[in-house]
């Protein structure tokens, strides 16, 4: 199943490096979302979110891995992770 998050002000490069950390966990896809702002706005990020999915098979400790990594990010920008509509 696919999830959609998103912290509106995360920059980018740190979007990057979180897909590259929910990558490095076996069988995890994980991409950035497009930014769909109309109107440019420097305090917000340069895109929507990210998405990431876990295989139906994946251990518990898959998702406990993810979730670790999710909370490290929100702990270091101060804000939580808010779900995002597909």
């Amino acid at each position: 199943m696919r999830q959609y998050w998103t912290i509106p002000t995360l920059p980018l490069a740190v979007y990057r490096e979180v897909v590259a950390h929910l990558r490095q966990v076996e069988g995890v896809a994980a991409g950035l979302l497009p930014q769909t702002t109309p109107d440019f706005d420097p305090k917000l990020s340069q895109v929507g979110g990210l998405w990431f999915e876990v295989p139906d098979n994946a251990p518990v400790d898959h998702q406990q891995r993810l979730n670790t990594i999710l909370e490290y990010y929100s702990d270091r920008a101060g804000q939580p992770w808010q779900p995002l509509e597909a």
